[in-house]
């Protein structure tokens, strides 16, 4: 297990300080807590927590850098349960690997996007995130699976796709969480008056081409186009005489 400390700066330019640990065979992160003054009592505390979470798992060892925030008080807590702490070389921060690249993903997918209005914001977005990275993340060391899945996951083998049909539309769905997907035939809702009848149907009433108004006109008389339908494209023009007599 890993732990390490990094700052956010809040809208009102008020730095605080967050703690978090990582389990390195599993990825799996804890959100220990955040603070504006992070004195050693508050991570002696932190410390303690985690271990009440873990339950009868117990990390071996404790990687940590060589922070002044991170007292005597810190290393016996967990010495007192058998795990050994272990402490970086000086600017060495490659020491701590796992711990450093998930501070550089919560900035990249979380903290960068965001603007932080207090500790109480920044506590609630980095649970929301710890809670997603942990169920839902994907990670390459995992095999493409999150550190701790929330529920057990589907193969498609086990459960083929399955295709129901709806009347003029097709639903097409599957049982794994990452694919579903539902296509809809166009014309499905119809227009006012023509709910009863079926979009072919509806179809037949126009021109069935997009692109049927566009043809050219027959050659030697002119005119508007016509499609396969027998209806006209375009609203043909009245002849003077009609217009006339409409006028008187």
């Amino acid at each position: 297990m890993a732990c390490d400390f990094f700052t956010v700066d809040s809208m009102w330019l008020r730095r605080l300080y967050v703690l978090f640990f990582i389990e390195l065979d599993t990825r799996r992160v804890h959100l220990a807590g955040v603070t504006a003054h992070p004195d050693g009592a508050w991570v002696a505390q932190q410390a303690r927590n985690l271990l009440l979470m873990l339950g009868n798992r117990r990390p071996r060892f404790l990687i940590r850098d060589r922070d002044a925030k991170f007292t005597r008080a810190f290393d016996d807590v967990f010495s007192s349960e058998g795990t050994e702490a272990l402490v970086t070389p000086v600017q060495a921060p490659n020491a701590n690997a796992y711990a450093e690249r998930w501070i550089r993903t919560v900035r990249a997918e979380c903290l960068d996007w965001l603007l932080v209005i207090g500790q109480g914001h920044l506590d609630r977005i980095l649970r929301v995130y710890v809670e997603h990275y942990n169920q839902h993340r994907p990670h390459r060391a995992l095999r493409l699976k999150p550190p701790d899945p929330a529920r057990p996951r589907i193969h498609p083998e086990d459960h083929p796709p399955r295709c129901t049909g709806v009347t003029y539309s097709a639903v097409c769905s599957t049982s794994t969480d990452e694919l579903h997907e539902r296509i809809y035939a166009p014309y499905e809702a119809g227009r006012a008056g023509d709910a009863a009848a079926p979009w072919p149907s509806r179809l037949s009433r126009s021109c069935r081409s997009p692109r049927a108004h566009l043809a050219p006109a027959p050659r030697g008389r002119p005119g508007p186009s016509r499609c396969r339908s027998g209806q006209t494209g375009t609203t043909a023009r009245r002849r003077p005489a009609e217009a006339g007599a409409r006028r008187n």
